[in-house]
């Protein structure tokens, strides 16, 4: 076979990641793991299963407040970021003013803030609605600033085990530019960015019960999110609300989620309008290790 044919085999064994090849994962009679885009006796298929569902319902909470002449309508936002709420309010009865109403705003953090007012149409009678109250974190009127992210760990050098638009769960608006790295549990991790903590979770065993496992969210000055996930069991050392800078120990790294080994999640996200979606980012150095098996099309 002429070294051309050669040269063009081997350049689409490399670019097989882009058809969705699988990443295989085996440990050896030391306990030492492994990973490979090909089986070996006793290998497994390497797969994550990144999901992300934060539950703010007792931080950001929609207040009814009935008075004699009607109904009124305010957010309250408890946690230590903006956040974006949308009322909406529909099939109204005996209301002034139409037979529905959509109001929509930014409450900043720490803040309750009037959202819209009902008023009876018949005093002395009451007022009916049918509501539905969603909110995001963030302000989607942030413009965002060019940032190369330092690596956020400590130790090395680690492998990219999957990246943005990876087949088995980079590919969902909140993940889609995902970076995971393989590491061992315990591996010191760090901010990448100076920011304010909004959100940590530290309780969780094992595959426990958010998927996200353990997790640290910062909030950057420019309305991003950096998220450090599936974090070890009690080592998140940084609480909400608190100012972080490049460099700030956070946490170590685990296996807690929907995590199938040990590996850090890093995933940069803002507000584009009542949803949190993933942005793209490079880090400022490359991450060293074996390359990027389930990587699919940027």
């Amino acid at each position: 076979m002429p070294a051309r044919t050669l040269l063009f085999c081997a350049l689409l064994t490399a670019c097989s990641p882009v058809l969705g090849i699988t990443l295989y994962k085996s440990t050896d009679a030391y306990g030492v793991v492994s990973y490979s885009d090909r089986p070996i006796p006793g290998s497994r298929a390497f797969v994550f299963g990144d999901r992300m569902v934060e539950q703010l319902d007792t931080q950001v909470q929609l207040q009814v407040s009935r008075f004699a002449g009607g109904v009124r309508f305010s957010a309250r936002n408890d946690t230590y970021a903006p956040v974006e709420v949308e009322l909406r309010l529909q099939r109204m009865g005996n209301v002034q003013g139409g037979a529905s109403r959509l109001v929509r705003g930014v409450i900043p953090a720490r803040t309750t803030m009037p959202l819209t007012l009902l008023s009876a149409r018949q005093p002395g009678r009451p007022v009916s609605y049918k509501e539905k109250f969603s909110y995001a974190l963030g302000n989607p009127g942030q413009r965002q600033l060019a940032f190369r992210y330092p690596l956020p760990w400590r130790g090395g050098p680690f492998r990219l085990s999957q990246g943005p638009n990876g087949r088995y769960s980079h590919f969902g608006p909140k993940g889609r530019y995902a970076m995971d790295i393989a590491m061992p549990e315990g591996t010191p991790i760090i901010a990448a960015r100076a920011g304010v903590v909004i959100k940590t979770e530290n309780s969780q065993s094992g595959r426990g019960s958010h998927p996200s496992g353990n997790f640290v969210r910062i909030l950057h000055e420019d309305g991003t999110m950096g998220v450090y996930l599936h974090l070890m069991r009690g080592s998140v050392v940084v609480r909400e609300g608190q100012r972080v800078v490049y460099g700030t120990p956070l946490a170590k790294s685990g296996n807690t989620g929907n995590s199938s080994g040990p590996h850090l999640h890093f995933v940069v996200q803002r507000n584009v309008g009542l949803a949190l979606e993933s942005i793209p980012y490079q880090f400022n150095q490359p991450v060293g290790g074996l390359p990027n098996f389930t990587a699919g099309n940027p």
